[in-house]
C-alpha cells in the first residue's frame, strides 16, 4: 500500500509512536507538531490520510480538518481525528466538519492502524497493484525467512505473521492475494484458521495453501475438508510451493472479485449507552481489550445525535435511563431507514423477564443482565456482529443480482453481450439460486414446529387458564404473536421464492378485472371500513396473469393498510398516457419521506413501526421481482401524509391507446 500519511499532534510521543506503526504496516508518514507545519507540508505534497488532534498549540484540528476539505489537491484525502476530546459534542463537531474517521484517547493501536489502513484502501479502490501480496503464516522463523526470500524473489509481496490469530487480523487489513499458512501453530492450527476465514464474507474468497510437516496419508484430506485449496508437505522443495501458489492464483483470478465487504476481524466500532459513567468505563475497558473502538454516550438523546453522523457497528443500550430510556431509544433507531440495521443488545441492571420484554418488544436484537462478567458480553457483541455481516452479504448479493438483470433487460436486443458480464451474471444467478434454494427448504420446513408452538399455545391458554397467573397468560399471548408473526414472514419468504422460481407465460389479460378483484377481497375482509376505488374499465395488457394478480395483491394491499386512518380514503387505478405507457396504483394515505426511497424494493426493508402499521418488508421485493420478469421497472412519488402513487411499466409497448374515461366505484365491505 503505497499512500502517505500526514500525523499533527502535538505529543512527541503520540507522534512518533503513530508514525512507527503507521511505517510499520506500510504506510510512510510525515509528523507535524503545528498547524503552521501541517498547512506547509499540505501544501508541498498530497496525502491519503490525515491523522488530527483536536487540540494544537497554535490553532484547532477541527478548523485545520474544515481548511483541508477546502483544498482542491486534497480533494482524496481521508481524515481521522484521533483526540482526547470525548463528549459526544465534539465528536459531533468533527463529523459535521468532514472527519471520516474520529477515535478518542486512549486508543487501540491495531484499530487505529487497521482503520488507516480501509480509509487508504478506499482511496486507492479501482488501482491495479503493482505485485501480488502473499501472507505468509508460521511459527518457525527458520522455514518462514527462507519461504520468504524464495516468494520475494518471484516478486510477490510477503507479510508475516507467527500466531493463526494474528493471520486473521492481518488478511483483514491486508486483504492479500493468497495465503500460506502452517499447519502446526501455537494455539490455532492451520485447518481451523482457514475455517474461520472461509466463514468470512470478506475474505472467504482468497486462496488457502496449507502447508504441513506431517507424513500422515490423511493429512491431505484433513486440510482439503476444512477448506484449503491447495496442498504441500514442508518437506517438498520450496519450488513446488511456489507453482502450487502460482496454480491457485491462476484458478482464483477466473472468480467474480471480492466486494468490499467489511470483515469479521476489521476495525469495529461499538457505541455504549449508560447514564452509569462507571459501568461505561468498565465496558470500554473490556471492549477496547478486543481491539473495539468504544464510544462513549451518557443518554439517549446524544447516542441518537452521533448515530445521525455516524453508523456503528453493534449498540449496547441501557433499559433504564433518564430522558430518552432505552426502550424509546431503541424504537427510534429501529424505525430510522438508515440506521436500523444496527445490532442492539440492550442492558440493565433488573433481572426479571418484564424488563427482558419490554427490550425484545422495542426491537432489541438480545437482552443481557449487567454484571461484572464481561466474557459473555463480548460473545454477544461478537454474535450480533457477524449475524449482521451475513444479513449484509445475503443484501449485497440479492443487488447485484438486481443490477445484473436490469443491465440485461436494458442490453435486450443488443447483437452480442460482452462475455465477461454475461460470466457476472451466471456466477450471480448460481448464488442467488443456491441461497434462494437454502432459504425456500429453510423456510417451508420452519412452518410445522412455528404451528406446534403456536398451537400448544393456545392449548395452554385454554385448558390450563386456572393454573397460570395474569402475567403467565400474558407471556404466552407474546409467545403466540411472535409464532404468528415469524409465520407470516416465512409465507411472504415463500411466496416470494415462488414468484422466482415459477413458470412465466405472457398472455392478453384485463388489468382492470384484476384490480377489481383484488379490491373486492380486501373489503369482504374489511367490511367496517369505505374506500373509494376508481379503475378504467379496461386496461389491456400483455403479462402473466398469476403473477399480475400478485403486483396488484401487495400494491392494493399497502394501499388499503396505509388509508386506514384516513375516512375519505381513495384508491386509483390507471395507466399513463405518455409513452411509454405506465400502470399506477395511487391512494391518498400516509405516504412516506422519498429520501428513503432508494430502500422501498430492499428485502425486510420497512419505512414505517409495525406500531403504525404492520408488515414484514417482502411485499414491494415480491413486487419488483415479477415487474423485472416482465421486463418492466416500478419506482414510487409519495408525500408525507398526502399518500404515494406506485409506477410500473411491463415493457416498452405501445400498441395501446390511452385509457378511457375513468369510472368511480365506492368500495365497501359488501363490493368493489
Amino acid at each position: 500500500m503505497s499512500g502517505r500519511v500526514l500525523v499533527v499532534d502535538d505529543s512527541l510521543t503520540v507522534r512518533m509512536n503513530l508514525v512507527d506503526m503507521l511505517s510499520a504496516a506500510g504506510l510512510p508518514a510525515v509528523a507535524c507538531a503545528s498547524v503552521a507545519e501541517a498547512r506547509a507540508a499540505l501544501v508541498g505534497e498530497s496525502f491519503s490520510l490525515a491523522i488530527l488532534d483536536v487540540l494544537l498549540p497554535d490553532g484547532d484540528g477541527v478548523e485545520l480538518l474544515g481548511e483541508i476539505r477546502a483544498m482542491p489537491a486534497a480533494v482524496g484525502t481521508a481524515v481521522m481525528m484521533l483526540t482526547t476530546e470525548v463528549e459526544i459534542s465534539d465528536r459531533v463537531r468533527g463529523l459535521t466538519t468532514g472527519a471520516d474517521e474520529y477515535v478518542g484517547k486512549p486508543y487501540d493501536p491495531g484499530y487505529v492502524i487497521a482503520r488507516a489502513r480501509e480509509l487508504v484502501r478506499r482511496g486507492e479502490t479501482g488501482r491495479e497493484p503493482a505485485e501480488k501480496a502473499v501472507l505468509l503464516i508460521d511459527d518457525s522463523i527458520t522455514f518462514r525467512e527462507a519461504l520468504k526470500a524464495a516468494l520475494e524473489h518471484a516478486s510477490y509481496r510477503v507479510s508475516v505473521a507467527g500466531s493463526g490469530e494474528e493471520g486473521l487480523r492481518f488478511a483483514a487489513d491486508l486483504r492479500p492475494s493468497a495465503i500460506i499458512v502452517d499447519g502446526q501453530l501455537p494455539g490455532m492450527d492451520g485447518a481451523t484458521f482457514i475455517r474461520r476465514i472461509r466463514l468470512d464474507a470478506a475474505l472467504r474468497g482468497l486462496p488457502c495453501l496449507l502447508l504441513t510437516g506431517s507424513d500422515d496419508s490423511g493429512a491431505e484430506v484433513h486440510a482439503l475438508d476444512a477448506g484449503a485449496d491447495a496442498f504441500v508437505r514442508k518437506e517438498e522443495d520450496i519450488g513446488l510451493v511456489l507453482a502450487r501458489l502460482n496454480a491457485m492464483l491462476r484458478s482464483a483470478a477466473g472468480q467474480v472479485a471480492q466486494q468490499a465487504t467489511a470483515s469479521l476481524q476489521g476495525p469495529k466500532k461499538i457505541l455504549a449507552v449508560d447514564d452509569s459513567e462507571t459501568y461505561l468505563q468498565q465496558v470500554a475497558d473490556a471492549l477496547r481489550a478486543d481491539g473495539y473502538d468504544v464510544v462513549l454516550a451518557r443518554s439517549g438523546e446524544e447516542a441518537l445525535e452521533l448515530l445521525a453522523l455516524q453508523p456503528v457497528d453493534c449498540m449496547l443500550l441501557d433499559l433504564m435511563m433518564p430522558g430518552i430510556g432505552g426502550r424509546e431509544t431503541c424504537l427510534r433507531v429501529k424505525n430510522a431507514p438508515g440506521i436500523r440495521d444496527i445490532p442492539i443488545v440492550m442492558l440493565t441492571a433488573v433481572d426479571d423477564r418484564d424488563a427482558m420484554i419490554q427490550g425484545l418488544s422495542a426491537g432489541a436484537d438480545d437482552y443481557i443482565a449487567k454484571s461484572s462478567d464481561f466474557d459473555l458480553l463480548r460473545a454477544r457483541v461478537l454474535a450480533q456482529i457477524r449475524r449482521k455481516q451475513f444479513e449484509d452479504e445475503n443484501r449485497l448479493i440479492r443487488d447485484q443480482l438486481s443490477r445484473a438483470e436490469l443491465e440485461a433487460v436494458e442490453a435486450r436486443g443488443a447483437q452480442e453481450v460482452a462475455a465477461t458480464r454475461a460470466a457476472l451474471i451466471r456466477e450471480l444467478e448460481s448464488k442467488n439460486e443456491e441461497l434462494e434454494s437454502f432459504s425456500y427448504s429453510v423456510a417451508h420446513d420452519l412452518r410445522a414446529p412455528l404451528r406446534s408452538i403456536d398451537g400448544f399455545g393456545l392449548a395452554l391458554l385454554e385448558d390450563y387458564a386456572d393454573k397460570l397467573d395474569d402475567d403467565g397468560k400474558q407471556y404466552l399471548r407474546y409467545v403466540r404473536e411472535s409464532a404468528q408473526q415469524m409465520a407470516q414472514l416465512i409465507d411472504d419468504m415463500l411466496a416470494l421464492s415462488r414468484v422466482t422460481r415459477g413458470e412465466f407465460e405472457r398472455t392478453p389479460v384485463d388489468v382492470s378485472v384484476i384490480a377489481r378483484e383484488v379490491a373486492g377481497r380486501l373489503a369482504r375482509a374489511n367490511q367496517t371500513r369505505k374506500v373509494q376505488f376508481i379503475t378504467p374499465e379496461r386496461l389491456a395488457a400483455d403479462a402473466d396473469g398469476r403473477l399480475l394478480t400478485v403486483v396488484f395483491e401487495n400494491l392494493l394491499g399497502n394501499a388499503w393498510k396505509f388509508t386506514s386512518k384516513r375516512r375519505d380514503a381513495r384508491i386509483e387505478v390507471g395507466v399513463t398516457d405518455v409513452h411509454p405507457r405506465a400502470f399506477f396504483v395511487r391512494d391518498n394515505g400516509a405516504g412516506f419521506d422519498m429520501a428513503y426511497a432508494s430502500k422501498l424494493f430492499g428485502m425486510f426493508q420497512r419505512l414505517h413501526s409495525n406500531a403504525e402499521f404492520e408488515g414484514t418488508g417482502i411485499g414491494l421485493a415480491t413486487v419488483q421481482r415479477v415487474i423485472r420478469r416482465h421486463g418492466g421497472r416500478i419506482w414510487a412519488e409519495s408525500v408525507v401524509g398526502s399518500g404515494t402513487t406506485f409506477f410500473f411499466t411491463l415493457e416498452d409497448d405501445a400498441r395501446y391507446a390511452p385509457p378511457p374515461k375513468t369510472a368511480n366505484h365506492p368500495t365497501t365491505g359488501a363490493a368493489a
